[in-house]
């Protein structure tokens, strides 16, 4: 009795020796299989980080870009402001320079018609002198 149990004992101590054995088998598995994974993982962080830090770089430089190009802009927009108001200064002088000569025109208009006149009358007057002069010697 005592050796069909010892021999019971022994075969159940090897069965559960050998599932023992399996279980840290498949335990063993599993923890390789984490560690793959957990090595996956960390590369692809490492990735995902390098892709980020590109990202930022590339963003950095883009608005680097876009400031420069607006530093551009802005101070083209300003030159061509003041070219605009020197412009606009320059062609209230022509305009006032344009009305003055009008004015002179005008009045040079008038004191010839004035004079034309004058020289009219004058040479009636010799006219009528001579005529006059001719019927006395």
């Amino acid at each position: 009795l005592i050796s069909s149990a010892t021999k019971s004992l022994r075969m159940e101590t090897e069965i559960l020796e050998k599932k023992l054995q399996d279980a840290q088998m498949k335990l063993a598995e599993k923890d390789g299989d984490k560690e793959k994974e957990i090595q996956s993982l960390k590369r692809l962080i490492s990735e995902l980080e390098f892709q980020l830090t590109m990202e930022k770089n590339n963003n950095e430089s883009f608005l680097d870009k876009l400031r420069k190009e607006m530093k551009h802009k802005s101070d083209e927009l300003e030159k061509l402001t003041q070219e605009k108001t020197q412009l606009i200064h320059s062609l209230s002088q022509v305009q006032e320079e344009n009305s003055l000569l009008q004015e002179t025109v005008r009045r040079e208009c008038e004191e010839r018609c004035g004079l034309t006149a004058a020289l009219s009358r004058a040479r009636e007057q010799v006219l009528e002198l001579r005529r006059l002069s001719g019927t006395f010697p």
